[in-house]
Formats: structure tokens, C-alpha cells, sequence
């Protein structure tokens, strides 16, 4: 049995074991976000493409709710992220008070790039675990994901799309 399971003072070290392997997680991923093909884009960009990928037309509220902002700061990245030619705005189809955010094919060859690096990254890392460590790895983080998607209330993927998501998921299967 592990260390980690069964008494509730475990499950705090194992949130704890977890926050730092995000942390690193971070760190190895932001090593490379400067060097991406298609230039830098800030971890708050990053956050803001991912949800508007997933909900595709979402509109400046939906999107400061996911993200935890107030509207005022989601509309100025939402200014940077057009500049960039990383997102779209448009007048919303049901309300015309409203504007839709999309992602313009810039936006989604960044997304494409940035889950390259980091499948890139995390594979490095498991290349130096055992087998069985890896297998271990895999199960606990479907377990998460499934756990987590509970309890937001959705897949739990911030990258809902179909085929990319099976063949990363296959990835995680393999291992």
C-alpha cells in the first residue's frame, strides 16, 4: 500500500506531492515558450486560448469566469491576444450586445506548438522512470483527470478536440 493513501493527513502530503510536480511541470515548460516558432506568448494568453478553445465563442463574462478576472482585464488581454492575431471578436449571433471570442488558425498552430513542447519535455523526463513507474503514473493521473472533470463539471480538458485529444490520451495509455 502507499504511503499516500487511506488516512486524510496522506491525501494532504499527496496534494502536496502534486502541487510540486506542477510546479516543475512550469518550470520545464517555460524553458521553451520563448524559443516557440510562432513567438512568446504570456502564461495568461496561454490560459485564455486554451478555454476559448474549449468553449469556441464564448464571450468576454464566460471567459473572466473560468479564468477568475474581472472583466475589465479579461478585455485588455483579449485586446493584446487580437493584436497578436491569436483570437477573433465578433458580434455574437443570439445577442447584439454581446461579442464572441475564436481562435484565428494562429491561435491554434500556437496551441498545436506549445502541447508539442511540452509532450516533448514530459517525455524527457519519463525516459528516466522505470516501466512500472511510468504504468503507476498513468493510472493515478487518469484517476485525476476523472476525479477533476467531477468536479468542474465537464471533461476536465481544457483542449477539448476531438482527435488530438484521443491521440494524447492513446500517449497516455501507452505508457
Amino acid at each position: 500500500m502507499s504511503r499516500f493513501t487511506g488516512q486524510p493527513h496522506r491525501r494532504e502530503q499527496v496534494a502536496e506531492a502534486a502541487c510540486a510536480a506542477s510546479e516543475l511541470l512550469e518550470v520545464l515548460w517555460g524553458r521553451g515558450q520563448e524559443a516557440a516558432p510562432s513567438g512568446p506568448v504570456s502564461p495568461s494568453q496561454l490560459r485564455a486560448l486554451l478555454v476559448i478553445e474549449q468553449q469556441e465563442g464564448a464571450n468576454l463574462r464566460t471567459l473572466g469566469e473560468v479564468l477568475g478576472s474581472r472583466a475589465s482585464s479579461v478585455s485588455r488581454l483579449c485586446d493584446r491576444m487580437e493584436a497578436m492575431g491569436l483570437v477573433t471578436r465578433s458580434q455574437s449571433r443570439t445577442s447584439r450586445r454581446e461579442i464572441e471570442l475564436r481562435l484565428t488558425r494562429r491561435g491554434r498552430t500556437v496551441l498545436d506548438e506549445y502541447r508539442a513542447f511540452r509532450t516533448r519535455e514530459v517525455a524527457l523526463v519519463l525516459e528516466r522512470m522505470e516501466p512500472s513507474e511510468v504504468l503507476m503514473l498513468a493510472e493515478g493521473l487518469r484517476a485525476f483527470r476523472a476525479a477533476a472533470s467531477r468536479s468542474l463539471g465537464g471533461d476536465g480538458r481544457a483542449g477539448a478536440n476531438g482527435a488530438a485529444d484521443a491521440a494524447r490520451d492513446d500517449v497516455a495509455d501507452s505508457a
